[in-house]
């Protein structure tokens, strides 16, 4: 009788200390994981120092154009790029915050590296100081962004090592997302406007629905109803998107790196495909009701909610949102099925 008690304190004093950590709220649970990860983190001031010098460099030094935009500061071109209402550059405001948030969620991964100042990281951080004297002395803003991010690059390599540099590759890609294409987008949007706009003639003739194709404009032979693919209907804006969406995606539920790669590739015909049911459904609803109606999708059929959210107001144009579903709903397919062949390989 003595020994049953003390069998049975352990579970209880186990499941004692279970219920008060599960009852302490989330928001504390993760906010001490951080600090605790935190003061994990070796060469906070080394890192952090070098930082703060590398991002003064391009605040005071960073912009050698004083014209139309005058100011030294290469972020005040990055800000005002971002919120130029005539390109497609405005991810860029977001890139910084989403790539601190997926370190955030690899820092048990990262923390459990081998880190240590690796000297030949300052290799990468001397090149990219290098390129940035470069580019402000030929006045090239797109190679001053570059030297930016590879110095970056450079620094935490300098401070954790190459372990750090490999397995923090993905997250850190992203800001390929903040440099701003401005006129170099037509590289990309023009092909993408003939596409579209091919393809959308082409499947308008298999479904019965006489359109004429000039260039990028497509337009019913009567005049009933006439579209151009513009530049921002060529679906540049979804295919960064999709394609942030599929670098997220492989990046929180795959594990190899081919895998991920897979779904980055399947990205910009998940983009056209999406883009081209929207264009198709535009002239569809043309032909059936005419230039208004075909208005009326074009806009994307809005929707006026009586209250409003937050960054969306009191309106959401919800054929805007078609070019997203097949990419979603691919993504879930073919993601799901290429976590459960790891799964496999892994119970394998």
């Amino acid at each position: 009788m003595n020994g049953t008690p003390n069998n049975e304190s352990p579970p209880q004093s186990g499941g004692l200390s279970s219920q008060t950590s599960q009852s302490s709220p989330p928001s504390q649970d993760w906010w001490q994981d951080t600090v605790e990860c935190w003061h994990r983190l070796p060469s906070k001031v080394f890192f952090f120092g070098l930082l703060a010098a590398w991002l003064a460099l391009f605040q005071f030094y960073g912009n050698s154009i004083l014209g139309y935009l005058h100011t030294p500061s290469l972020f005040a071109v990055l800000l005002s790029a971002y919120n130029d209402p005539n390109a497609d550059d405005s991810q860029g405001l977001l890139i910084p915050f989403l790539v601190i948030l997926l370190y955030w969620g690899k820092r048990k991964e990262l923390l459990a590296l081998p880190l240590k100042v690796w000297w030949p990281g300052g290799l990468i951080f001397l090149g990219a100081l290098l390129l940035h004297i470069f580019g402000f002395w030929i006045q090239q803003q797109f190679i001053a962004i570059a030297a930016l991010f590879i110095g970056l690059w450079g620094l935490m390599g300098l401070a954790w090592g190459p372990a750090w540099l490999r397995h923090s590759f993905f997250p850190f890609w992203l800001f390929i997302f903040s440099v701003p294409l401005g006129a170099h987008g037509q590289i990309i949007t023009f092909p993408l406007q003939q596409l579209v706009s091919w393809l959308t003639e082409k499947c308008a003739h298999i479904l019965g629905i006489d359109v004429i194709r000039v260039g990028t404009q497509l337009f019913d032979p009567s005049g009933k109803y006439g579209y151009e693919v513009a530049a921002a209907c060529s679906g540049i804006r979804s295919l960064v998107a999709i394609f942030l969406l599929a670098t997220i995606f492989g990046f929180v539920f795959l594990r190899k790196p081919w895998h991920r790669i897979c779904l980055m590739i399947l990205a910009p015909p998940f983009a056209v495909f999406g883009n081209l049911l929207r264009m198709l459904l535009i002239i569809i609803v043309a032909d059936l009701g005419g230039q208004s109606w075909g208005d009326y999708v074009h806009e994307g059929c809005p929707i006026h909610l009586p209250f409003s959210l937050p960054l969306i107001g009191n309106e959401i144009a919800v054929v805007n949102l078609l070019p997203y579903v097949p990419a979603i709903v691919g993504f879930l397919l073919i993601g799901g099925w290429l976590e459960k062949r790891e799964k496999k390989e892994q119970s394998a």
